[in-house]
């Protein structure tokens, strides 16, 4: 089976998850594309969406589904997002699509995270993928460097990439990430940084895991 046919079926199976009349948070990235042209499917029937970024925000209107801003929707039942990494926990490392900010909001605001990947971003500790930060442009070299001495890993700046915020992304190399937990809270603490790609405060609640035999956890 292709890893595309893989995410596929998991952003199918997160249909389940949706209920009529509900307004749906909607992440980012490729899997979560799946998700989206699915759920067109079901648009008269849901109130809309709360989308992390312009290129959903796009791909949602495109599918004829209303988004709508998580400031006037207030608390949300679902979201529905993917992952570049996730451990046993459920614990994930997110923004490879540079999104992790307003995907880290509207997990906070979610009552339900549903997590859709392939077998691939399964890991059995976070890292291998690098972890994505980001940051004030201002303060991009200073991030960097408090970075090196409170982990020891290798800050890379995405150049080129400009958030949906305005912001820019550093990725750390080099790391494997045992307590994801303090390390989150250690760097969200450093000046200059908007956000941390760890979600695992507020980890997922569900992951599901496309494949020949689609697996829920």
């Amino acid at each position: 089976m292709s890893q595309d046919e893989a995410k596929r079926k998991a952003a199918v199976k997160a249909l389940e998850y949706v209920q009529d009349g509900m307004l749906v948070g909607v992440g980012t990235g490729s899997t979560v594309a799946f998700f989206i042209d699915a759920l067109a499917d079901l648009r008269d029937r849901i109130a809309g969406a709360v989308s992390s970024s312009e290129q959903s925000t796009r791909q949602l209107r495109a599918a004829g589904i209303e988004v709508r801003e998580l400031n006037d929707a207030g608390d949300l039942s679902l979201y529905v997002d993917g992952a570049d990494e996730c451990d046993p926990h459920k614990r994930l490392i997110k923004g490879g699509g540079a999104a992790l900010t307003r995907e880290k909001v509207i997990a906070e605001a979610s009552a339900r995270f549903v997590c859709i990947v392939d077998a691939a971003k399964c890991v059995p500790v976070l890292g291998r993928f690098p972890l994505p930060v980001e940051v004030v442009p201002m303060a991009r070299s200073l991030v960097a460097r408090r970075i090196v001495a409170l982990t020891g890993g290798q800050p890379v700046w995405r150049d080129g990439v400009v958030t949906d915020n305005g912001n820019l992304i550093i990725d750390v190399h080099g790391l494997a990430i045992t307590d994801p937990v303090a390390l989150e809270r250690e760097l969200s603490l450093v000046p200059g940084v908007l956000t941390v790609g760890l979600f695992a405060r507020r980890p997922a609640d569900v992951v599901i895991v496309g494949g020949p035999v689609v697996q829920v956890l």
